[in-house]
């Protein structure tokens, strides 16, 4: 059996790392060399105004959609909440202002009833039980 080794790279041993292009940026230091400004580099700040921040309560909304739901008000709470969040997004604060507004009345009322069920739910069977 014949055995030969074929090299698909020919050996460079010149002690030099292989030759690698180069990037854009820095062949242009190469060739330009370093800047020579003496004037510190300047720097530029803008500043964003940030928009009027518009709550829209969709967690509050989502809370009392899952645990508290009497009377669907924290499904219908959810619903104008998501409804400001579209309104807000698409860049109409004063129609995201009025879901949001309606959303938190709904998110008060919901959370007010839920929590008077829950203390009657919990009363009624104590004063039944010590009426027995």
């Amino acid at each position: 059996m014949n055995h030969t080794v074929q090299t698909f790279f020919s050996p460079v041993n010149s002690g030099q790392p292989p030759n690698y292009e180069m990037l854009k940026e820095e062949h242009e230091v190469a060739v330009l060399g370093a800047p020579h400004n003496p004037a510190p580099p300047t720097s530029t700040v803008i500043h964003i105004r940030s928009e009027t921040s518009v709550p829209d309560h969709v967690v509050w909304s989502l809370f009392n959609t899952l645990f508290m739901n009497p009377c669907c008000l924290g499904f219908i709470a959810f619903a104008y909440s998501v409804k400001s969040r579209d309104r807000k997004t698409v860049g109409d604060l004063t129609g995201a202002q009025a879901y949001a507004s309606t959303a938190k009345c709904l998110n008060i009322w919901a959370l007010i009833l839920g929590i008077l069920m829950t203390i009657l739910l919990i009363v009624i069977p104590v004063l039944i039980f010590q009426a027995y």
